[in-house]
């Protein structure tokens, strides 16, 4: 019997939160709060601005107006903006990529290296 589990969170309270796109979004980008709640009550969100906090990763793509999941917590799979080697600290670069840190807020460290344009794991902090 084999004692991996391929995903082992089933439910996290508070750690996957669903909340609705003020603007774009594209899966596996961080994104962060844009606005008060919306309208029907649920936060809003945004892709994030380089270098700035962020609330979470985006689970899938969503138009304006869509609801979308956001991942905030453990490690998540994030499109790179640039090479990043494994352990590194990283912050946001353009178009919610995550990039390695430089002057802007750290918001996870990678578990894996990435080259640009490919998943890189991410722990969030």
């Amino acid at each position: 019997m084999s004692t991996s589990i391929s995903n082992p969170r089933v439910y996290a309270p508070g750690g996957d939160v669903t909340a609705q796109a003020t603007a774009a979004i594209t899966a596996r980008r961080f994104v962060a709060i844009s606005g008060n709640r919306t309208a029907d009550g649920n936060l809003a969100v945004a892709p994030a601005a380089a270098g700035a906090r962020t609330f979470g990763v985006a689970k899938h793509d969503a138009n304006n107006g869509e609801l979308v999941g956001v991942a905030r917590d453990g490690v998540v799979k994030v499109t790179a903006g640039a090479a990043i080697a494994a352990g590194a600290d990283v912050e946001v670069g353009t178009a919610g990529r995550v990039i390695t840190a430089t002057s802007g807020k750290v918001v996870g460290y990678a578990v894996t290296a990435a080259t640009n344009n490919s998943d890189a794991e991410i722990a969030l902090l």
